[in-house]
């Protein structure tokens, strides 16, 4: 996955665990796409500042993911029901159908 959809995954899953000083600067960097220089220079702190709570962030929202697996699950079922669509788009027997029962069940499963 390319990391800055990583980065807006994991933010959109955990980002309300970071404190409001994190957020801020972490969604300048990463939904904003400021650089290190503008983000330090709106807030006041250094561009090494910056850079090291940005990582910071990182390494805290991937720890929340290994513990939590919410990304993974979701990204799980997304296959699924995409698997789900194209079952749909095929159906024409009795086979098919129980194709489709046995998806809604996984996916009934794990949410």
């Amino acid at each position: 996955m390319e990391k800055i959809v990583e980065q807006g995954l994991l933010y959109d899953f955990y980002g309300e665990l970071l404190t409001d000083h994190q957020k801020s600067i972490y969604e300048d960097a990463v939904y904003n796409d400021m650089s290190l220089s503008e983000i330090a220079d709106e807030h006041g702190i250094s561009r090494q500042g910056v850079h090291d709570l940005i990582k910071r962030c990182d390494k805290s929202l991937a720890e929340y993911e290994n513990r939590l697996h919410l990304v993974e699950k979701f990204s799980k079922t997304k296959e699924k029901i995409q698997a789900l669509k194209d079952v749909l788009e095929t159906l024409e027997d009795r086979e098919m159908g129980q194709k489709l029962e046995t998806l809604i069940n996984e996916i009934l499963e794990e949410l």
